[in-house]
């Protein structure tokens, strides 16, 4: 749990409070009409993973993160209740449970990590036209999407599935226990494999598919939709007036495009956080021939395309767990940053870990090929290699699986010729060079990593009519750090790129019988 206070309020200032529901902490902004943020506060929590493939959430736990979250940056900052112009949402992507008729989780929270419905890809690709319905509702077949999960749920929970009420998202149970009523954005709509993207309805290939009627569901509305009405407990441990307007937002993928500036041909937004991706903004909603992008909504005219792998972050995590314990606790008591730490060490190696390739596979994969049975390997080590040489490959195959993506986006948008870093790892000088050095782009830092709280921001103030649109706050976006790729470095890793994509192709069956052993051993 962390507070940032960046600056001192002025008492005719008005502020946009910002909410980002992430898949490992909630972050919250109070954002004032110019575009500074005052304060910062985020509020952790874990993912369990009680069996393999397994990935869930207490709602619960990420309920009291909300809450805990707009009371401390409206403290920190000093706000009083009338200078809270509005609060503004955005959030983590396929999330989904079920709920009673009062509201109650008759479960877990299924995250976009959980793979256990990984089969249903098959069964939704042969028996219900899985391409006709990706085509639909430009949502990869993948078991991230809650059309999957829902379809495992109706034959492994059937007890469960028949009880529900509701199957709704996180932002869905937030509203619901603030407002009482179940709506849900077009952007995290577009998100669930249940939305007609052209339509802006429930689709009825993925419902039949489901099992499931659009009843059972939240109602969607745009992303700029306002509600009010808040129940006054909350408003009162949030600090701020009943009568604040709440409005709805989107997602925190297409979300960080608005709060880079990422909309021209060519301008593409990289994020790290837990996961990652990659985005790029059209003006009508497309299909990828070959179904590796998503295609999400955003506003009118503003669709966003790209694609978001499983294994971003949370590999830098691994490495430091499993890797790296004594460099970790050798910083933790020098009271320094242990990624500090091992990005010096990665740093000591030079570029392509002197053949050392790490397929950062460990939760599955999404982009660019949807293969849920892929697993970690390190190939190419050798008695040279140490542990300098395997924090450094882990690092670059994170990389190298964001460069899978821009290649497949580079298709449909257009060649790259800016990457606008934002997320965790645009903090590290390091993981940016080698952004730039893999893809051969430049790569760009806004002054706020924060994009999806920025852009929540944005979609505020245009929503309350406080600008005539979000190309007004355009000068918001600031530009802080420029990484230009290394012409050595890049052509290291053209070769190793190239062996990197054919080591994942000739593990195909290797990985679906790896991974099937794995599943009968819990």
């Amino acid at each position: 749990m962390s507070t940032l206070s960046l600056g001192t309020v002025s008492p005719e200032a008005r502020y946009i409070v910002t909410v980002d529901i992430g898949t490992t902490s909630t972050k919250t902004l109070a954002v004032r009409h110019d575009g500074f943020i005052t304060a910062s506060h985020s509020v952790g929590y874990p993912l369990h993973t009680p069996q393999p493939d397994y990935a869930e959430q207490d709602p619960e736990e990420i309920w009291g993160a909300v809450l805990h979250g707009v009371a401390e940056v409206v403290r920190t900052a000093q706000i009083m209740p009338h200078q809270v112009t509005g609060v503004s949402f955005s959030s983590a992507m396929h999330s989904i449970f079920a709920v009673d008729r009062e509201g109650r989780p008759l479960m877990p929270m299924m995250t976009w990590a959980d793979n256990r419905s990984s089969a249903y890809k098959t069964i939704l690709m042969e028996q219900y036209d899985g391409k006709r319905i990706y085509e639909q509702t430009g949502t990869p077949i993948h078991p991230m999407s809650p059309l999957l999960k829902l379809m495992w749920l109706q034959d492994h929970e059937p007890e469960l599935f028949q009880a529900a009420y509701k199957f709704i998202g996180i932002k869905e149970y937030v509203f619901a226990k603030m407002f009482g009523s179940y709506l849900i954005d077009y952007s995290i709509a577009s998100t669930t494999g249940l939305f007609h993207l052209r339509d802006l309805q429930w689709n009825a290939d993925s419902l039949q598919a489901a099992g499931i009627s659009a009843e059972q569901l939240s109602e969607p509305v745009p992303t700029t939709h306002i509600v009010t009405g808040l129940k006054p407990e909350y408003a009162s441990a949030m600090g701020i007036s009943p009568a604040t307007p709440f409005i709805l937002g989107a997602a925190d993928g297409v979300l960080a495009n608005l709060g880079s500036g990422c909309y021209e041909p060519g301008v593409y937004s990289v994020t790290i956080g837990t996961s990652g991706a990659v985005r790029g903004v059209v003006a009508e909603p497309i299909a990828d021939a070959r179904a590796r992008l998503f295609c999400y909504a955003l506003l009118p005219g503003m669709w966003v395309v790209g694609g978001a792998i499983n294994n971003g972050g949370i590999m830098f995590r691994w490495a430091r767990d499993q890797l790296a314990t004594l460099e970790a606790e050798q910083a933790r008591l020098a009271g320094e940053d242990p990624y500090k730490r091992l990005t010096e060490l990665a740093a000591s190696v030079s570029p392509g870990s002197e053949g050392l390739i790490f397929l950062p596979f460990l939760a599955g994969e999404r982009a660019p090929h949807y293969n849920a049975d892929a697993r970690g390997a390190f190939f190419g080590l050798s008695l040279r290699h140490g542990k300098p040489h395997m924090v450094r490959a882990v690092l670059e195959g994170v990389i190298y699986r964001m460069a899978s993506v821009i290649n497949a986006l580079e298709e449909t948008g257009g060649p790259a010729r800016e990457l606008r870093a934002s997320g965790g790892f645009a903090r590290s000088a390091f993981w940016c060079q080698l952004l730039a050095d893999v893809s051969g782009v430049q790569v760009t830092v806004p002054d706020t990593v924060e994009s999806s709280g920025v852009g929540a921001a944005r979609l505020a103030l245009a929503a309350l009519g406080k600008t005539v649109s979000v190309a007004e706050s355009e000068h918001w976006i600031r530009t802080t750090e420029r990484y230009e790729p290394n012409a050595k470095a890049h052509e290291v890793y053209k070769e190793l790129f190239e062996i990197y994509e054919n080591v994942y192709w000739q593990l195909q069956q290797p990985f679906a019988a790896i991974s099937a052993f794995q599943k009968r051993q819990d």
